[in-house]
């Protein structure tokens, strides 16, 4: 569900798991919790394991924070914010701010927004090169799909992938057509 409440944009999921009670101790990063669970609860957990992962793989949250609502601020104005529409989503922008604060850790956020663009532009895009924040699992005794081009042909497809950092890590980018792309490397 989407909404604003007090003039900041909502998105609210839900994910049904297989418990009566949430324990005060829950650890949303034990893979047991995905067991039994539909694809639309696993996606939906992952949004709260996906965030909270990206916060610890960066080298400063402030920095981080900060450098990721100017490239928002500018997605948005130049109209290219939408997962919906084709193109990048809130998440992959911010998987995207990760990555280069990965790469420049001392930086101001300045210079991480001035690195940014440079990145995307210079990125070799395709299913070839991902964007992964960490080492791709497959965690034994689950069966889940990972994103992995060469076991499944369709994602060599894939024309910008970002790859979330939780299990099972899915391609955060797959509405991305030709048209989006383009568009968006001629807004870089």
């Amino acid at each position: 569900m989407k909404m604003i409440y007090d003039g900041v944009d909502i998105d609210l999921t839900y994910a049904q798991l297989r418990t009566n009670v949430i324990p005060a101790d829950f650890n949303v990063f034990d893979n047991t919790n995905l067991v039994g669970l539909t694809d639309v609860s696993v996606r939906s957990l992952n949004g709260c394991r996906v965030t909270d992962l990206m916060l610890s793989l960066v080298p400063s949250v402030e920095t981080f924070r900060t450098a990721l609502r100017c490239i928002r601020f500018w997605a948005k104005r130049r109209g290219v914010y939408s997962n919906v529409f084709g193109f990048l989503g809130g998440v992959s922008w911010a998987m995207l701010t990760v990555r280069v604060c990965q790469l420049y850790p001392n930086a101001a956020p300045s210079t991480i927004v001035k690195k940014f663009f440079k990145f995307c532009t210079t990125w070799k895009w395709g299913w070839q090169q991902p964007i992964i924040l960490t080492e791709r699992v497959r965690v034994p005794g689950m069966n889940m799909p990972i994103w992995d081009p060469y076991s499944n042909p369709r994602e060599q497809m894939d024309l910008m992938p970002i790859i979330t950092p939780a299990y099972p890590c899915m391609n955060s980018t797959h509405n991305i057509s030709a048209p989006t792309m383009r568009i968006m490397l001629d807004e870089f």
